[in-house]
């Protein structure tokens, strides 16, 4: 089931490609799939992609090693994020850092809700956000300048050349911030000074109306610098850190068109993503910590689609991924190499049915091969209602980290070895005098497989000629395999050894509800309503087991004697709200006058255990619910564009759960169209 865009007038004419990897209707998906259009990123003032996402229904960023988005109840690191359907390298922890994206050259946000891996493979358990950028089809173009609170600074420029066969555009963005301590009486930043550049070229050449041949490319750096303090034998010391990220891509596409109902295409990409960072005592300026982490990805990939017959269309592509990382915390460059096909058929039986079926093999260097497939269709109930539903197997391969890390933090003492390097490391320790007890044979965790979950998801799609729309969509995740951090040995300094597993069967489970209202005002103008709600159940299924079996117990606060737990105690995986929902009003005059004003409601979440019994289960263990609202107004006259907005209108700031809130931000944008 697709929800749509409130802020277009024609939103089931858009044409998307994210969710089938060919161009169609967003009106004829039979998955969930939200459309963001330029237009709504220009009246929001967003700058970064975070920021865009965080008022989207059933979206939530979480702050866990940078900004990551949180989906249908799953971690960042279950999300793929595509660039011009492309993967975005370097993540820290399973977080890709949603801010270093910027907007200015986006033309729309495709977010395919439950699992893709039937055409993506690893990564794409929870879903897919694709950021579609802008073509070169037309001369012109566009430069940008907001200045806001915390002295944050953004510079766009976007250009676009068009003559005949050629097509060349080039955006550059500058963004930079003092940033924000939400701590003052702690050393150190809340959010630490950065500063980035963006700089995105692109050309499209036509060798004939059947071949076309696009190159783009992405150069990202960004520096930072902070302080901090940290605790030592002979007192506290202050510690200065300074840091860079380069993230860098290449992509060629070559598409030729042998007929009508025939066409191939060849895409080739290569990316590399480096981290480096230096920490030194403040005092003498010598070294404290200094690391650096490398990874690089090259995939070569052929789509061939082709359809028989008008209603039945058929997709079949090969690819092969090599991926390298060389960091400071592994022993030596550690490599991937997967290959993988898939395929996919569309049969549009009528005006009423249509079906898509697919599925895709990938087989992997360092686990087991791993088969995805997918089917979803969809039923026209008559001119106004649809009735759609899907059904997929997601996956998602074990990460370099988990598999290869070999780490020991110098000041607490605990090491942390991926399960590739376990028993190699654990008997290194021992034979150091270094291990104290081993609570689990480190032979016994043999190699990890996949995660996996059998997703499914159905929902009605209504709409009319009145500008109205609403959809409904339930959603279950079950997910195998769930690969998590345990304890194997303790070590003599008191401290543990962490290696990775596949443990826990866990599930996510709940219903999206989307509203929107378009309307033409009497005194002039259009007012367009949107509003939003999703409820969300995340727990984990050996919980569930012992809270049936009676063997889970908690201490109550108030009387000191220990209880059984109950199902309805237990308050599932941390960091998933139940509730949330999203308001959202744009009104625009005859005269390019615009006014709009957004809500976000999170409901509380579980953060932490506080009685001991390792879950959720106490309002203490609870983070509060929290209210977001934003708002800005802009003037276009000619060519020029002003436009001021506040962002987080009730200065909300929570510094222990919610760090990317910075408070109140009030902020002033001029534009300038060619």
């Amino acid at each position: 089931m697709a929800q749509v865009d409130s802020l277009l007038s024609k939103d089931l004419e858009q044409v998307v490609v994210t969710a089938t990897k060919s161009e169609r209707q967003l009106s004829s998906l039979p998955m969930p799939v939200t459309v963001i259009a330029k237009k709504q990123i220009q009246e929001m003032g967003s700058l970064r992609l975070s920021e865009v996402l965080a008022e989207q229904t059933g979206l939530f960023i979480v702050n866990d090693h940078g900004n990551g988005v949180q989906l249908q109840g799953f971690n960042p690191d279950y999300t793929l994020i595509l660039v011009d359907g492309e993967p975005l390298i370097g993540r820290t922890a399973g977080t890709l850092e949603l801010s270093r994206l910027a907007v200015g050259n986006i033309k729309q946000i495709e977010i395919v809700k439950g699992p893709s891996s039937s055409l993506y493979g690893s990564e794409a358990l929870a879903g897919v956000i694709n950021i579609i950028t802008e073509q070169p089809d037309k001369m012109g173009g566009d430069v940008y300048a907001r200045y806001g609170s915390n002295n944050t600074l953004d510079l766009s420029a976007l250009g676009n050349f068009k003559k005949e066969k050629l097509g060349i555009s080039l955006f550059a963005n500058h963004y930079s911030s003092a940033g924000y301590d939400l701590t003052p009486e702690t050393v150190g930043n809340t959010v630490s000074p950065f500063s980035n550049y963006t700089l995105q070229p692109r050309i499209n050449y036509d060798f004939s109306e059947n071949t076309k041949l696009k190159i783009s490319g992405r150069l990202f750096e960004e520096s930072q610098s902070g302080n901090y303090e940290v605790e030592e034998t002979d007192g506290p010391a202050l510690i200065a850190q300074t840091g860079a990220v380069h993230d860098k891509n290449l992509n060629l596409s070559l598409n030729h068109k042998f007929s009508t109902t025939l066409g191939l295409t060849a895409r080739l990409y290569a990316s590399g993503y480096e981290t480096e960072s230096l920490l030194t005592y403040e005092q003498d300026k010598s070294v404290y910590d200094e690391s650096y982490f490398n990874q690089t990805f090259f995939r070569p990939e052929a789509i061939l689609d082709f359809s028989f017959a008008e209603k039945h269309f058929f997709l079949v592509g090969a690819g092969m991924v090599n991926e390298s990382v060389e960091a400071t915390r592994y022993d030596e460059l550690k490599k991937f190499n997967t290959k993988y096909v898939f395929g996919q058929y569309e049969f549009y039986g009528s005006d009423k049915f249509q079906v898509n079926v697919g599925g895709r093999y990938d087989a992997h260097s360092a686990y087991r091969n791993q088969f995805s497939p997918k089917l979803a269709a969809m039923y026209k109930v008559n001119s106004q209602l649809k009735l759609r539903g899907s059904v997929g197997v997601g996956y998602k391969a074990p990460d370099f980290r988990q598999l290869y890390l070999n780490f020991t933090n110098a000041v607490a003492g605990y090491s942390v070895f991926g399960s590739q390097e376990l028993e190699t490391n654990i008997a290194k320790l021992e034979s150091q005098g270094q291990i104290a007890n081993i609570f689990i044979d480190p032979s016994s965790f043999g190699l990890l497989n996949p995660e996996s979950s059998l997703a499914s998801n159905i929902g009605l799609l209504f709409t009319n000629n009145k500008g109205r729309t609403a959809t409904v969509n339930f959603f279950r995740n079950d997910v195998s395999n769930l690969i998590e951090s345990f304890p194997v040995a303790q070590k003599t300094n008191g401290q543990n050894v962490y290696s990775y597993r596949n443990l826990a069967e866990v599930f996510t489970q709940g219903v999206e509800l989307n509203v929107s209202q378009r309307l033409n005002m009497s005194f002039g103008g259009s007012l367009k309503i949107s509003g939003g709600y999703q409820y969300l159940e995340a727990k984990d299924k050996s919980i569930l087991a012992k809270i049936s079996e009676g063997s889970l117990y908690r201490r109550n606060p108030e009387t000191l004697e220990t209880e059984r737990v109950s199902r309805r105690d237990y308050g599932g995986l941390l960091n998933r709200s139940k509730h949330s929902a999203n308001l959202k009003l744009f009104y625009e005059t005859d005269d390019k006058l615009g006014f709009n004003v957004r809500a976000m409601y999170r409901g509380r979440y579980g953060f932490n255990d506080q009685n001991g019994n390792a879950i959720i289960d106490m309002d203490d263990e609870y983070a509060k619910g929290f209210l977001l609202v934003n708002t800005s107004v802009s003037k276009s006259i000619d060519k020029w564009t002003l436009q001021t907005g506040i962002d987080n209108v009730l200065n909300f700031k929570d510094a222990q759960y919610q760090p990317g809130q910075a408070g109140r931000q009030l902020w002033l944008r001029l534009r300038y169209s060619i």
